[in-house]
């Protein structure tokens, strides 16, 4: 049985990947907050539950009152569950190896999302949908190679990165699956239940923001987290979840951009070669195979 959706309109396709696109802006300025020179006072190890708790509290702060007939279904308990779990595992690796190697290892969500697409969901393969998927999986293998090899690695903390995009590739998919439900809802609920979970930990490290950190972290939480996952959720009822996380990969490559802009750190060689490998499968992609027209490049299984 095939379940894929109906295609929608062009018009609605093309709406749907410029939200993409921009949510994915939005969400490389991640390292533009979490290394602001103000959170330097606060201890290392406590800096990234700190970060957490606060951006899910002010998202939720935002989306509670865009909230519109919230309804229940029971494919709601396994997406906050993967939510809260990819939360806490990107954290976790985070806190065991680096900072590019999480980031990294997230990116291999793509590879998820089309192995439960094809796999379990029996959605049609795209052929031309394989292309950015072939030159990101160049790309990002790249960047891990030499991550890799510039310093001896933890196997628990590798481990959690790639639980991190095994459960971010769940949590895409069971949107797309939700996609008839309020956007503030799902995205509402998810970040509720990072608040509920962060929140004994948070309490745990006895360290309050000052008026000014709580000012960066409120954009943090509403301009890094909350709007991309609202218009993500609306692209959903689009694009397939493949698609989303296709173009979900300009967002690492975008990442140090950011903070090359706002604090003077030159990203490595490697991450720059491998992020333009990255762009160059989304450019041969959306510019070049899209002006040949859609064609019949879907083989069914």
């Amino acid at each position: 049985m095939n379940n894929a959706a109906t295609p929608a309109p062009t018009s609605s396709r093309l709406a749907a990947r410029l939200s993409i696109l921009a949510a994915a802006l939005m969400w490389s300025s991640s390292g533009l907050f979490a290394q602001a020179p103000m959170f330097d006072v606060w201890p290392t190890a406590d800096r990234g539950v700190i970060l957490a708790f606060w951006r899910a509290a002010f998202a939720c702060l935002v989306l509670v009152p865009m909230i519109r007939r919230p309804r229940w279904n029971v494919r709601l308990v396994p997406m906050t569950l993967c939510f809260a779990l990819m939360s806490f595992s990107f954290l976790t690796a985070m806190s065991q190896t680096s900072v590019a190697n999480t980031v990294w290892l997230q990116a291999t969500s793509p590879w998820w999302v089309f192995l439960i697409a094809v796999l379990i969901l029996r959605e049609p393969v795209v052929r031309r949908d394989l292309v950015p998927l072939a030159f990101g999986a160049a790309g990002v293998g790249l960047i891990l190679a030499f991550e890799f090899r510039l310093a001896p690695q933890d196997v628990v903390g590798v481990a959690w990165g790639l639980v991190s995009g095994v459960t971010y590739a769940v949590v895409v998919t069971l949107m797309r699956q939700l996609r008839g439900h309020n956007a503030a809802w799902l995205i509402g609920l998810n970040h509720l239940v990072v608040t509920i979970a962060l929140l004994p930990l948070m309490l745990g490290t006895g360290i309050w923001p000052s008026p000014s950190q709580l000012g960066v972290l409120a954009l943090f939480g509403v301009f890094q987290m909350a709007i991309p996952y609202v218009l993500v959720s609306r692209a959903l009822r689009s694009v397939s979840s493949q698609e989303v996380i296709a173009l979900y990969l300009v967002e690492p490559v975008l990442a140090p951009v950011w903070v090359y802009l706002a604090w003077g750190k030159v990203p490595a060689w490697w991450t720059i070669a491998g992020g333009g490998l990255i762009l160059a499968g989304l450019i041969l992609r959306y510019v070049v195979l899209e002006l040949r027209g859609p064609g019949d490049d879907q083989r069914r299984d």
